[in-house]
């Protein structure tokens, strides 16, 4: 009877220590995953920022979708103007020269590291694409191009997408969007900056 009595007594203390390695083992493994995935979709949306900007300096406006931001950047060329001579030296006698020449900006694109193709697939979304708005508002009496290009966290925190690990977490909402730009002002901020 003793030895079944110490049977069990061992079998719950090792089921209690399973418990307690568990209910350490789980914020550990959420923060690591939450760290890890945030910062892919971070330096993807960084990308896209630097498309987008692309995008503008070609065309004058922002993409309002990823097929038009891919068209314009595999197709069209940033025009280059190098002037010759000081504009701006009231001195200078000699004849100021602007060169006008124009650079591929899929080449330019590229050597920075980025895919057009696959800019809008959010990384461990599982195929689903981040959300993208662009317009013209009037700001300050001015007509200004603005974006906003994010993604829920909810899309790509797979298993951790449940609002219960906002327990490890206290600013952790899977609700909540990971972005850049604003569609009510020309900022091209991302809000974890």
């Amino acid at each position: 009877m003793r030895i079944v009595i110490n049977l069990v007594l061992a079998v719950i203390v090792l089921g209690l220590i399973w418990v307690l390695i568990g209910s350490i083992r789980e914020p550990i493994a959420f923060k690591a995953e939450k760290e890890k995935r945030e910062r892919a979709v971070v330096d993807k949306l960084m990308k896209i920022r630097t498309a987008q900007e692309s995008y503008r300096n070609i065309t004058g406006a922002f993409a309002p979708s990823f097929d038009e931001l891919a068209k314009v950047l595999k197709t069209d060329s940033f025009m280059v103007i190098s002037v010759i001579g000081d504009p701006d030296d009231p001195d200078f006698t000699g004849e100021i020269i602007y060169d006008t020449t124009y650079m591929s900006a899929y080449d330019s694109i590229v050597s920075l590291g980025i895919n057009v193709d696959s800019l809008r697939f959010v990384p461990y979304g599982g195929g689903a694409s981040f959300d993208i708005q662009a317009d013209t508002i009037t700001y300050q009496s001015t007509n200004v191009p603005v974006v906003e290009v994010g993604v829920r966290r909810s899309v790509f925190m797979g298993p951790f997408a449940d609002p219960r690990f906002s327990r490890y977490d206290n600013s952790y909402d899977p609700k909540s969007v990971v972005k850049f730009g604003n569609m009510g002002a020309p900022n091209m901020s991302g809000n974890w900056e």
